[in-house]
């Protein structure tokens, strides 16, 4: 019986009793049993546990000689293993369930929470982008979560590398008003990478996912993920995105939830710009500042009168400025080859066709510039990358 064997149906009114969460709750679990299913089985039935009792009939008719329905057990174990993790559980039908879920037909009929689910209330805006993300488009993420972020606007992302952590960490940043929706459960860190990220998250923001806790993410969850990603916000602003990412995914997906999309354009020679330029010429609003988001969207009704927030040429958030002078450091001692190898994909990963002053690249590094000077000496000698006047560096095209 496949996800779409039914078609989409409404909403069951009014919050659901203790029973009927766990109905609920068993009635996604089941087999073959997704979103779209669950509430198409939800409308024609009336309830999720009129729609247990009908489902063994209705995989018959589909073919499926044998069939049960989710064991309660199954989902009891699910539920003690969210209080272990400190998670909270909320079904569609819950007053604080995200009021712009509803319009998806394929919603998550479930989510698990950890952190401050009052943000589930503000407006929200995406932002996503490449993993791989240069020096500038993380600069450029982060100087946009910190201004929607300051105007009242709850920054969602999927706590990705790249793009996704330097969203969240800006939004944090400025006022703790992150979400990070999660492709596993909401105790299961992907990348681990992250770790610190997420805990930060999970006290002064918010981590959601429609998997059970201590589910591992698969690649075919990511999708489900960003549909959530999209389907929460009033708007996706994409910062980076190959021709055909996960990114340029959400962003369709977007537009076929009758989101708004944004793009940040990039260098026409940088393969991590070809999707933002694509979304460009077919119509998405180009983005250079946060102002160019909130005119296009109006401030977030959460904004303070008069909030500061950055404006063109303005300073970036706190990350984004030079440290303060040290004393004089004695030489790092030598890495190994896997480490120097590690700290070359670092540093190409984050240069682009488009030059960047070296002392930025050192900053965004958060390196000794004693440590990336023979990389840089390196990698020049290796043609990978342009030394060009006034202390600028770029990918040799």
């Amino acid at each position: 019986m496949a996800d779409d064997l039914f078609t989409t149906a409404g909403r069951v009114p009014g919050a659901p009793s203790a029973g009927e969460r766990l109905a609920w709750l068993r009635l996604i679990r089941s087999r073959r049993v997704g979103p779209a299913t669950f509430w198409r089985l939800l409308g024609e039935h009336g309830s999720a546990d009129a729609a247990l009792d009908a489902l063994p009939a209705i995989a018959r008719a589909a073919g499926m000689a044998e069939y049960s329905p989710c064991p309660e057990g199954v989902v009891r174990a699910e539920l003690a293993a969210g209080r272990a993790a400190g998670a909270r559980l909320i079904c569609g039908a819950d007053p604080e369930w995200p009021a712009a879920l509803r319009e998806l037909p394929d919603a998550p009929p479930v989510l698990w929470l950890r952190g401050d689910d009052a943000l589930l209330a503000r407006p929200m805006v995406a932002l996503v982008g490449a993993r791989n993300a240069s020096s500038l488009g993380v600069r450029m993420a982060r100087r946009l979560a910190w201004g929607l972020a300051e105007a009242g606007w709850c920054v969602v992302s999927g706590l990705a590398r790249g793009i996704d952590a330097a969203a969240h960490g800006a939004a944090l940043e400025a006022r703790g008003a992150t979400a990070a929706v999660m492709a596993g459960g909401v105790d299961v860190i992907y990348p681990p990478e992250n770790a610190a990220l997420a805990a930060d998250i999970a006290a002064r923001g918010l981590l959601l996912s429609e998997m059970p806790p201590g589910y591992a993410p698969q690649a075919r969850h990511f999708p489900q993920r960003n549909r959530v990603i999209s389907g929460l916000a009033r708007a996706v602003v994409v910062v980076e995105a190959a021709a055909r990412s996960g990114s340029l995914i959400t962003a369709r997906g977007a537009l076929d939830q009758g989101r708004e999309v944004l793009a940040v354009p990039g260098h026409p020679l940088d393969a991590r710009a070809a999707g933002c330029n694509q979304l460009l010429r077919e119509g998405a609003t180009l983005v250079r500042s946060p102002d160019d988001v909130l005119e296009a969207l109006g401030p977030g009704p959460g904004a303070e009168a008069g909030a500061a927030r950055p404006a063109a040429g303005m300073a970036e958030p706190a990350a984004g400025r030079p440290p303060a002078a040290a004393a004089p450091s004695a030489p790092p001692p030598p890495r190994s080859l896997r480490e120097v190898a590690e700290l070359h994909r670092l540093i190409l990963d984050r240069l682009g066709p488009a030059p960047l002053a070296e002392d930025q690249l050192i900053r965004d590094l958060s390196l000794p510039a004693a440590a990336v000077a023979p990389a840089l000496l390196a990698l020049e000698l290796d043609g990978r990358i342009d030394r060009q006047a006034g202390g600028l560096l770029a990918l040799r095209v």
